[in-house]
């Protein structure tokens, strides 16, 4: 059976040895480290695994040459910064993909929903989270790979390691997924660089470094980060059809990025800058490099990151305290600052409502969020009085971390918010045969919501649409990834309608998105049954810092509405016509403006009183038009078709 059953892959970033190209160097480079020194490296002592297991090598044969460098010489960079590959890369969910105690979880919960195909699942699930023990197996002949068995295989628990990104062949990137990988049989280890010395490699490793650019590409993490499972119906019998679980790759296929040549690699492992150059291994002869690609790997999961430090002893990972630290914050440093846009606008008051406008801008080059789906993001809006008392708090949470006013079976995407209890929460919702919400992902038949704010550029007339689609009230929100020519905007606009009986004061404003990569909702099916996996997370899940993470925030200021009953406020009546014109009638006339959602001045007018009838320029776009006369002002909030 061709089965394709599988859990969340892990993001196949490429793992380089550097980033950039040859730069010769003079043929009187020093020898940095004596041949007593050299030994010392060959024979340092190090938790990573060593040896070969008949398709690749443990990370332990490659930090003897790119580890730490006692002396300080390799791996450094202008500034005097250790930048070692392995120790940036030992704390990351990469490096400890194979132990991530939630994942184990996940897939025990799987396996009892399904224990007929216990096999298939797991070899399924291995094949990205354990590749060098899993196709190892397989390419000694074996036609599974257990979750026992990676248990028991130390090149297994090395997760997604060196060998796991930089043996992967050049042929059929992006189009083999669900991890589906082709690796090198011979001992090659691809790189960045033209022209690679190649001897102290081979002579300490049995691995000859060789040019591969496609180390450099997108199309090195699609094979994990495009994954397609088998559905099952409610008895755990398959039903012949598929369900795409997640999508990254194609969502970046989908975007301006790829069209601008930014790779997964740009955001994930930054380069240093052009011109600033790093000793990769103090052998003699091995040149400078230019724009190095730092190991650091991150992604968004903060929360586990932090339950892993945590519990590094009892999940036997070797990364310090220091280590996960650094990742800790280039995750947290990622996610506040090339993650989101925020701008909050206020449109229009009256007696009795104020209307905002809240925008997104999804700076990322995929969905955010993206990759597993249990990942959320929830907007918390809150409007205060110049006193401090709250008039409207719409997504907040309770002591379990649950979003308050979260719907039973799921919280729909809104346009417009005018209640406390309706959240904007961007998500994926999968659902079973039935056509009820599930968490399982061999039963997940498609989506019942895919609001996830899509990258710029995402079209719905891009060849990929169908594997990263929106789905649900997101997909007819024309204030949602408004697309022009050349694909979309990448934004959403929430438009807020606060009540404010009886207040006609200054209010204030603030709004936050916050980001949950283990939303209570998603963890709680798993969480009610019972595997041993299951028991070892939840003590440590139930004693894990759950609290969201803030990813931006923005705040703004209403003016109070002064003299309200004042005989000069202005009434008028504003329609907008099918031959694109404003029909506007007014007692008084005066001065008319448009404004966009941003605040931006579009056009304006002088009219008289009675009917006027204004053509304007700009088409399908929410704008606001206001008339003034003697100091008094009346808005309107339209739809431009």
């Amino acid at each position: 059976m061709n089965w394709r059953l599988g859990l969340t892959a892990v993001t196949i970033v490429s793992i380089t040895l550097c980033a950039g190209f040859f730069q010769p160097v003079q043929a009187d480079i020093p020898q940095f480290h004596t041949s007593l020194e050299y030994q010392f490296f060959g024979n340092l002592p190090d938790s990573l695994p060593t040896g070969y297991n008949g398709l690749f090598a443990g990370s332990g044969e490659c930090v003897q040459c790119h580890g730490f460098d006692t002396a300080m010489i390799a791996s450094v960079d202008p500034f005097g910064n250790d930048i070692n590959v392995v120790d940036d890369w030992r704390a990351t969910l990469m490096a400890n993909s194979a132990k991530d105690p939630f994942w184990r979880a996940k897939v025990s919960h799987e396996v009892l929903f399904a224990p007929a195909l216990q096999s298939e699942i797991e070899t399924k699930c291995t094949s990205c989270h354990a590749p060098m023990g899993h196709f190892a197996a397989l390419h000694n002949g074996a036609d599974s790979y257990s979750m026992a068995e990676l248990y028991a295989d130390s090149l297994a628990l090395d997760g997604v390691s060196c060998l796991s990104c930089h043996q992967q062949a050049p042929e059929g990137l992006g189009t083999q997924f669900s991890g589906d990988l082709n690796f090198e049989t011979d001992r090659i280890a691809y790189g960045p660089f033209q022209s690679p010395l190649g001897s102290p490699m081979l002579n300490a490793t049995q691995y000859a470094p060789q040019y591969g650019p496609h180390v450099s590409t997108s199309e090195l993490c699609a094979g994990c980060h495009t994954l397609v499972t088998e559905t099952l119906d409610l008895q755990g019998e398959p039903t012949g059809d598929t369900f795409v679980e997640q999508a990254t790759y194609h969502e970046w296929v989908n975007s301006i990025y790829a069209a601008q040549d930014i790779s997964c690699q740009s955001c994930h492992m930054p380069s240093l800058s052009k011109g600033q150059f790093s000793l990769i291994a103090g052998f003699p002869g091995i040149p400078y490099r230019d724009r190095f690609a730092l190991h650091e790997l991150v992604g968004a999961n903060v929360n586990m990151l932090k339950l892993m430090r945590d519990n590094a002893q009892e999940l036997q990972i070797s990364a310090t305290p220091a280590d996960f630290e650094a990742v800790i914050q280039a995750t947290t440093n990622m996610l506040q600052q090339q993650t989101l846009e925020l701008d909050l606008v206020p449109l229009t008051r009256d007696q009795d409502t104020a209307y905002i406008s809240l925008n997104l801008r999804n700076k990322a080059g995929h969905k955010f969020p993206s990759g597993y789906p249990a990942r959320r993001a929830f907007v918390q809006f809150t409007v205060q009085t110049d006193s401090g008392d709250t008039l409207f708090h719409s997504g907040s949470w309770d002591d379990n971390y649950e979003v308050i006013g979260h719907d039973l079976s799921y919280e729909q995407h809104y346009d417009i918010i005018r209640a406390e209890d309706e959240v904007q929460i961007y998500e994926q919702v999968l659902s079973d045969v039935s056509g009820m919400p599930t968490t399982l992902l061999t039963a997940a038949a498609y989506s019942l919501k895919d609001n996830r704010l899509p990258p710029q550029g995402f079209s719905r007339q891009n060849t990929v649409y169908d594997t990263t689609l929106i789905v649900g009230r997101a997909e007819q929100d024309p204030n949602f990834n408004q697309e022009a020519e050349g694909g979309g905007s990448g934004r959403d606009q929430v438009r807020y309608h606060v009540p404010t009986p009886n207040y006609a004061g200054q209010l204030l404003l603030t709004a936050s998105v916050y980001y949950q990569s283990m939303p209570p909702k998603w963890m709680a099916p798993m969480l009610s049954a019972q595997s041993p996996e299951i028991e070892t997370f939840r003590t440590m899940f139930e004693a894990a810092d759950r609290t969201p993470m803030q990813i931006t925030s923005a705040t703004a200021e209403v003016a109070g509405i002064v003299n309200t009953r004042s005989p000069r406020l202005l009434t008028a009546q504003i329609r907008y016509l099918a031959d694109q014109s404003l029909e506007i009638r007014s007692e008084t006339g005066g001065q008319v403006r448009i404004y966009n959602y941003l605040g931006q001045l579009l056009q304006q007018w002088s009219i008289g009183p009675g009917t006027q009838q204004l053509q304007v320029q700009q088409r399908g776009i929410p704008v606001v038009v206001q008339l003034f006369h003697d100091g008094a002002a009346f808005s309107q909030p339209i739809w431009l078709h």
